[in-house]
């Protein structure tokens, strides 16, 4: 309903139906509260695009009815129709989400608010930690523009936490930039008042002082692929999208799948945060038939069968459905991806994998600058690499390569791919090498790597720091490629023959 206006849009909360878990429970209840309590207030949608009829009601909470009227501190404006967003809405989009500790299936640092449902020893809810001031939308060439991390604001209890929500969209509301439209989301805010002035004028909407932030344990991705146990004697089915795209291509007949499982069985479904479907409340007995119509339609039930690169890869659709983009990005990763793959078997990863994203403009729709490995559209065929995010999206990745013509993918991540293997600590991933050892030594490293020597045999190479470089254009490099190729030689060797011959004869 709200689209691209400067209102809240989607609330997200993780996507496991679990049933005997009532901290999810709580996620989804709050979830939907929040978004009923931030939503816009006007018909002018049904107006202009129903005929004024509302084709879908739900009744609202009492309680997020009263706590939206509920007027203190200056926190709703004298609009009878919008007492949250009055006459001009927010200077930018607002997104919220609500998670469980440890569950980071929603990329909980990317948001202008998360609450993280906190309970008691009985699973009884108490109330929320609170985030505020991710998001991730940049513009090229524009270095004011940045993605950002949420920062941890404090705690909050269950019966507070609809007026601490509306003090924080309050805050934006009245404080945020309405003159820079690119400096107009709230994680500007956050970053040029620092964390301490924010939350003492949160406070001031609020009332009364915010608690301290309570400890979490770890965050870690969750995707909740394969067969699930519901926890009420049922079973749920997370199937990997690539890429979010139900379709029917060859042997891959997705769409056809879904369809004959809901005519036959009539399950609810949900989608999740990161480009996939959850079937819920399969009854065990409709397992096997489930089974059977996803494999005769090419559909991958069990996530240890999926290439790990393309189950935790992300493309938003770019070319030629969005009119931001600047190149392709869901066309273009599962090829990228392959030479990914032949890359890191070449030379001797064979079982490494990370998080890949990639977007066809800067605007960050699939949030690559959360990923390990980033791209982002600079221009036709041509990406911003950025490197360092982390497995479970707890790090932001920082531009390593400004502009990568993906001809050259393969000449850019061997070095990088290599210095990896040779200097990596145990079990540590590939983002988190990358941000241990920082851009310096990778850069180094591929500065002085002669390409193309390296294959799974060989234990070492000499290292030459001081290694001169000759540069040929894009044409001539993949002739010489095949050659060395051809002829078993390294691209060095043969430039090397090529001169001697070419001084003999001067």
């Amino acid at each position: 309903m709200g689209a691209c206006g400067d209102i809240n849009r989607n609330v997200m909360a993780p996507p496991a139906p679990y049933k005997n878990r009532p901290e999810y429970q709580y996620a989804w209840e709050y979830a939907n509260n929040v978004a009923d309590l931030l939503a816009p207030q006007t018909g002018a949608y049904y107006e202009i695009w129903l005929d004024g009829e509302k084709a879908i009601s739900a009744e609202e909470s009492p309680d997020v009815k009263a706590a939206r009227m509920r007027n203190a501190n200056g926190v709703n404006l004298p609009d009878k129709e919008e007492p949250l967003y009055g006459e001009h809405y927010m200077p930018r989009k607002f997104k919220c989400t609500v998670t469980v500790p440890g569950d980071n299936s929603v990329d909980l640092y990317t948001n202008d608010v998360t609450l993280v449902v906190m309970t008691n020893d009985k699973g009884e809810l108490e109330g929320f930690n609170v985030l505020a001031g991710g998001g991730l939308g940049r513009t090229h060439n524009k270095e004011e523009t940045f993605p950002r991390m949420a920062d941890a604001i404090g705690y909050v209890v269950k019966e507070d936490v609809y007026d601490l929500v509306k003090a924080i969209l309050a805050t934006q509301r009245d404080y945020g930039d309405r003159a820079n439209r690119r400096h107009a989301r709230m994680k500007y805010l956050l970053e040029d008042w620092g964390v301490e002035k924010f939350r003492a004028k949160v406070e001031e909407y609020f009332g009364k002082k915010v608690d301290p932030f309570k400890p979490l344990p770890d965050w870690k991705y969750e995707d909740y692929l394969g067969w699930n146990e519901q926890g009420d004697g049922k079973l749920f089915l997370g199937i990997s999208i690539e890429n979010g795209r139900v379709k029917d291509e060859g042997s891959f007949q997705l769409k056809t799948a879904l369809r004959k499982i809901i005519e036959q069985f009539n399950l609810p479904m949900r989608l999740t945060p990161n480009h996939n479907a959850i079937l819920y409340d399969i009854e065990p007995s409709q397992k096997p038939v489930i089974e059977d119509i996803l494999h005769q339609h090419g559909i991958i039930t069990d996530p240890r069968e999926i290439e790990p690169l393309i189950r935790y890869s992300m493309a938003c659709p770019a070319f030629p459905t969005c009119g931001l983009a600047i190149t392709e990005s869901e066309r273009a990763l599962p090829g990228i991806i392959d030479r990914i793959r032949a890359l890191l078997d070449k030379v001797g990863l064979e079982k490494e994998h990370f998080v890949i994203r990639m977007t066809g403009c800067p605007n960050g729709c699939a949030r690559p600058y959360m990923a390990e490995l980033g791209f982002v559209g600079r221009f036709p065929e041509t990406y911003q690499v950025w490197l360092g995010g982390t497995p479970n999206q707890t790090e932001l990745a920082q531009a390593y390569e400004d502009k990568l013509n993906i001809s050259n993918l393969e000449s850019f991540f061997e070095p990088i791919f290599v210095c990896f293997k040779r200097n990596k600590h145990k079990n540590e991933s590939f983002g988190e090498f990358c941000h241990r050892v920082g851009f310096d030594v990778l850069r180094e490293f591929s500065a002085s790597y002669e390409l193309g020597s390296y294959s799974k045999s060989s234990k070492s190479r000499r290292n030459r720091k001081h290694q001169n470089r000759v540069s040929v254009h894009d044409e001539m490099f993949a002739r010489l490629k095949e050659a060395a190729t051809q002829e078993g030689k390294s691209m060095n060797q043969i430039v090397a023959q090529a001169l001697e011959a070419y001084f003999k004869n001067q």
